[in-house]
């Protein structure tokens, strides 16, 4: 009871932050993808999400896999296991993701459901057989290397032997307040998620688990567009802000004076911008509009009818947009059959697919 009393009091609540809460649920109130759009768009866009946000959730954690590479290591997984820890990780956040943009709405949240879901997010880590599905059984003090390999403390989790008690008490707090509707349940899931960091509660995964996590709770909260628009992305685009915010946050974490605003307030933003790309879905009809600015440079070099290579575009653009952003690129207009992919290798071209 005092951990939860801790929790709730810890929510403080500004204008800002109910600006931001109304913003976003009057979006939600306007959802209509799912009715407007069709299925054969909307499967797209969502095998699309999925290699974007696994591509920038475990980049966030210190991958170098870019999205193109994500994309075909998912292709060829019943043909060819991952191998090295990049592509295990990307293997394994992956089929999470699938999992829960299939099946959110049979998965509440429990304490087991998160062991089982991290022993998915594991499940191709070679490394990580011992303890994958299972909690942390030694500190994993954050750190931050200084000057001379010094190492100074950011952070300092919950100790292993009191994780379990916290990470119940933790998923009592959210069930108990999710039935409840004397708290917005986007407070209760970023008070939540922010919990969960702290705690850090497995040796590995904590940063992707959190954001499958954000993305399942999202989902069962009612904010349907979740699946089209990738947060994970957003995240990833703002990976220094995130961490200062989780930084703030923690450093009064369980004092007389604990306040998760910086973390709310970042985690709203994020939201925003998620609700602000998919209010382009809504709009039009036409998958070019979720393009980003340097995405529409690009494909506008295919509206003469070219068929152009990665270096002819770099070229074209006279070097304005850089290889790995014009390879990101290409893959999100073939996910969204704005273009098509010609050939394979050194020798692949691509060209618009309609007039």
């Amino acid at each position: 009871m005092i951990m939860n009393d801790r929790f709730n009091k810890r929510i403080k609540l500004t204008n800002d932050i109910v600006t931001r809460i109304a913003a976003i649920d009057e979006f939600k109130g306007r959802w209509r993808g799912t009715a407007e759009m069709s299925q054969k768009i909307l499967d797209r866009l969502r095998t699309s999400v999925i290699i974007t946000s696994t591509g920038s959730s475990t980049r966030i954690e210190g991958s170098n896999l870019s999205d193109d590479e994500v994309a075909r290591l998912l292709r060829g997984l019943k043909s060819k296991p991952p191998v090295g820890r990049d592509e295990e990780e990307v293997a394994g956040y992956a089929d999470l993701l699938g999992r829960i943009f299939d099946h959110f709405a049979d998965l509440p949240l429990s304490e087991n459901r998160t062991l089982q879901f991290h022993e998915i997010l594991l499940h191709f880590a070679q490394k990580d057989a011992l303890h994958k599905g299972a909690y942390k059984t030694t500190d994993n003090v954050v750190v931050m290397r200084g000057g001379d390999s010094e190492e100074i403390v950011l952070f300092r989790p919950t100790p292993p032997y009191l994780v379990k008690k916290e990470m119940g008490d933790a998923v009592a707090w959210f069930n108990e307040r999710d039935a409840q509707v004397d708290t917005h349940p986007l407070l209760v899931i970023a008070n939540f998620i922010f919990e969960f960091l702290a705690i850090h509660p497995f040796h590995d995964g904590n940063g992707r688990l959190s954001r499958a996590l954000t993305n399942l709770l999202l989902l069962r909260a009612g904010y349907a567009y979740i699946p089209y628009v990738s947060l994970d992305e957003i995240i990833e685009e703002r990976t220094t802000d995130y961490y200062l915010a989780l930084r703030q946050t923690q450093k009064r974490h369980k004092t007389d004076d604990e306040d998760v605003t910086p973390w709310v307030e970042f985690f709203l933003d994020a939201l925003l911008a998620q609700s602000t790309r998919a209010e382009k879905l809504l709009g039009e009809k036409h998958p070019e509009m979720l393009l980003s600015p340097k995405q529409i440079v690009v494909y506008e070099l295919f509206a003469d009818g070219s068929e152009l290579s990665v270096r002819e575009i770099h070229n074209r653009l006279h070097g304005s947009v850089a290889v790995p952003t014009i390879k990101k690129t290409l893959l999100r207009l073939v996910s969204h059959l704005l273009i098509m992919r010609l050939g394979q290798g050194r020798a692949t071209r691509y060209k618009k697919t309609r007039p």
